[in-house]
């Protein structure tokens, strides 16, 4: 009867503890916008600073959110958005850099 107690968690990809965490929410949320930004606007080499920086700042923000977050689901969605930071940043540096080939 000790099962009718607890809820079940087990079993699912979206599995939460049931307690609010704003910041790693946050996080995710940022790690995601920054990873379709740089993605999206690395596929146009006019706009490769603005795919690097949103790129890097999306992989150092997923990669925090990674180290302090406690659930399945904000792995889940932290590893999309570091996922889609990365190439978006590494297709930026391939087409102009950080700095607009300036150096």
């Amino acid at each position: 009867m000790a099962q009718a107690l607890r809820p079940n968690t087990v079993g699912g990809l979206f599995a939460t503890d049931g307690k609010p965490h704003p910041l790693q929410d946050t996080l995710l949320v940022v790690t995601l916008v920054l990873g379709i930004t740089a993605f999206v606007t690395a596929m146009f080499h006019h706009l490769h600073l603005l795919s690097s920086w949103t790129g890097l700042v999306g992989i150092l923000t997923g990669a925090y959110g990674q180290w302090i977050s406690e659930t399945t689901r904000e792995r889940f969605g932290l590893i999309i958005g570091l996922g889609a930071s990365a190439v978006g940043f590494f297709l930026g540096m391939a087409h102009g850099g950080l700095f607009g080939g300036v150096f």
